[in-house]
């Protein structure tokens, strides 16, 4: 069986502290391999512990804010890449992105050979909130992952893009067959239920680490593909779902039934009708659903 083994990293961080929150991200990341982890995956930008400025905020509590800010060259992502190397372990490590204009909020898929497979940024940013200072990214990515399980093809979307399907569904178009998540909000039973549903709709498996209570809730989660059995018996898609306590939460893939899965059932794109989706793609909004702070 080829068994893909997931760490979700459920911590609370140290805030603005970028060195204290390596250091604890090392230490998680240790455990995690020594659990059989092949993918530690971090909550939503660890390097200063999902930190934004308020709107509106004054010039130089901004520019503070974006000297918080890392590029790919920085300590913080090269000690990960390291670190990713030395454990023969892939890591999706967040941060807060340094970026022309304004910083991005942004994960990087470190290899277990400590090369970045991708880079993704926060597509759907909480405009309605704090992240209008950050740069929107501008699509969404797939890489194949070298693992001990073998090859496994993996995407990537941040917190606010999970609630819009088609970030989960673009993902699946271009070949995910795992879908990492780090997130920074209140997972409730709705939110849980949407994810649980990216999973099912897609065929994909998706994974999601959350923050540790006080800062969030925790419940970090995930879901597998498989919601039929040969008899068509519904199945229970939940592989772990954590309380708010910090830890590390493992979810095992059955990648060898999850492909048999994909290959036979009739959801993901096996029976759309793309021809009718014009409209989808239409940048007009009308009512009720103008916001004048909405980014296109």
């Amino acid at each position: 069986m080829a068994i893909l083994k997931i760490a979700l990293l459920q911590m609370f961080s140290n805030g603005l502290d970028q060195e204290a929150n390596l250091a604890k991200g090392e230490h998680f990341c240790r455990q995690a391999r020594a659990k059989g982890a092949d993918i530690a995956l971090f909550p939503e930008m660890w390097n200063n512990g999902y930190h934004l400025v308020a709107k509106g905020a004054a010039p130089e509590a901004v520019r503070l804010w974006k000297r918080q800010a890392v590029g790919p060259k920085s300590l913080f992502l090269t000690h990960f890449r390291h670190l990713a190397a030395e454990l023969e372990m892939a890591i999706a490590v967040t941060y807060l992105e340094k970026w022309p204009r304004a910083p991005r909020n942004s994960v990087s898929l470190i290899d277990r050979h400590g090369r970045i497979r991708l880079t993704y940024a926060k597509v759907h940013t909480c405009d309605f909130d704090c992240e209008i200072a950050l740069t929107p990214g501008e699509g969404f990515h797939v890489c194949e992952l070298e693992t001990a399980a073998g090859p496994v093809k993996v995407g990537a979307m941040i917190c606010f893009d999970r609630e819009h399907p088609e970030s989960a569904r673009i993902l699946m178009l271009q070949g995910a067959e795992i879908i990492l998540t780090p997130n920074a909000c209140t997972l409730e039973q709705h939110r849980l239920s949407q994810f649980r549903t990216r999973a099912f709709e897609n065929m994909v498996g998706v994974a999601m680490t959350n923050y540790a209570f006080p800062q969030e809730n925790g419940r970090s989660c995930a879901y597998d593909a498989i919601a039929f059995d040969q008899h068509e018996a519904s199945l229970d898609t939940c592989l772990v779902e954590a309380d708010g306590r910090e830890g590390i939460y493992m979810a095992e893939f059955d990648l060898d039934k999850l492909r048999a899965y994909r290959a036979s059932e009739g959801f993901g794109n096996a029976y759309r009708k793309v021809s009718r989706y014009g409209l989808l793609t239409s940048p007009v909004v009308e009512p009720p659903f103008i916001r004048p702070d909405n980014r296109k």
